[in-house]
């Protein structure tokens, strides 16, 4: 995948400019620079465990000058004590949530979006996982995630093909 697959599976997901919006387990920022480049203007919360990957994404993001980036090197999983958002983004990150964990984490993102915020889902598109993709969903596993933890009209946005399981998809839901 490049930056024109990132920018098509967020594309659908993104309807103005600017807000406040968080990038959950961004690494290296290759979904916080799709994000950037829909949003224009705003701000980003970019939350990863790895501060040096947040470094690299820094230097990334230098060219994005109308967007404000935070960096917060943490376990998205952990509560963050981010303001009210706009928008999540959370792509190659819930398949690292174990199951039993996933249900009490997406209520609680719920409740940190501001009426009719959205989460953007960005995930492999199978119900079995590897070593590195231990816990992934499927579309209609998310469509019964995310009506169980509250989010509403849930649609499937884009879908791209992946060496690795196949295919990856990007959902939209909304709180």
């Amino acid at each position: 995948m490049d930056h024109s697959d990132h920018v098509r599976l967020l594309r659908g997901g993104i309807d103005k400019d600017g807000g406040t919006w968080a990038d959950l387990g961004s690494g290296t920022g290759a979904f916080t620079l799709a994000l950037a480049d829909l949003l224009v203007t705003g701000t980003i919360y970019s939350v990863d465990r790895d501060s040096g990957a947040l470094r690299e994404q820094a230097r990334s993001m230098q060219r994005f000058t109308e967007v404000h980036v935070h960096y917060l090197t943490a376990d998205f999983t952990d509560e963050l004590g981010l303001p009210l958002l706009d928008g999540i983004v959370m792509a190659n990150s819930l398949h690292f949530v174990k199951p039993e964990r996933k249900i009490t984490l997406l209520k609680r993102l719920r409740e940190q979006l501001q009426p009719q915020g959205r989460l953007l889902l960005v995930e492999y598109d199978v119900d079995h996982g590897n070593t590195w993709v231990p816990y992934p969903l499927s579309y209609p596993s998310w469509e019964r995630l995310a009506a169980e933890t509250g989010f509403a009209s849930t649609r499937q946005l884009a879908t791209v093909p992946s060496r690795f399981l196949g295919r990856i998809y990007s959902a939209i839901s909304v709180r």
